[in-house]
């Protein structure tokens, strides 16, 4: 995936599932899918590899990273968990963590460039 699809798709398939700008972790999640996209084997450390990256660019702490990607994937299972179980391509029993979110995203992504 080329990094400019990638800044278009994020943003729009955050909002199919229901989650708009106006949420702090949007951006937070956009940055975070698309390191996920340049590098899959961050998404096994995302607390290492992720996180600080994300929290660096936006001025912030990973702590707060973490939390308002945790409620964008809240906002996301809550508005349409019907999308993200399609994306997901398995049953979903719970809401997602946070990795797996963000692999979900990041998968979804490179299937549309193909």
């Amino acid at each position: 995936m080329t990094p400019n699809n990638a800044a278009q798709d994020i943003p729009k398939l955050l909002r199919r599932l229901g989650v708009t700008e106006n949420y702090t972790g949007f951006c937070y999640a956009v940055c975070a899918v698309q390191l996920s996209i340049n590098d899959p084997g961050r998404l096994r450390l995302i607390t290492k590899l992720i996180y600080p990256d994300v929290a660096r660019q936006y001025g912030t702490t990973s702590q707060s990273v973490e939390r308002n990607i945790r409620t964008v994937t809240a906002t996301a299972w809550e508005n349409n968990p019907s999308l993200l179980i399609r994306l997901a391509g398995f049953p979903l029993e719970r809401r997602p963590k946070n990795s797996h979110f963000l692999a979900i995203l990041a998968g979804a992504c490179v299937q549309n460039d193909k």
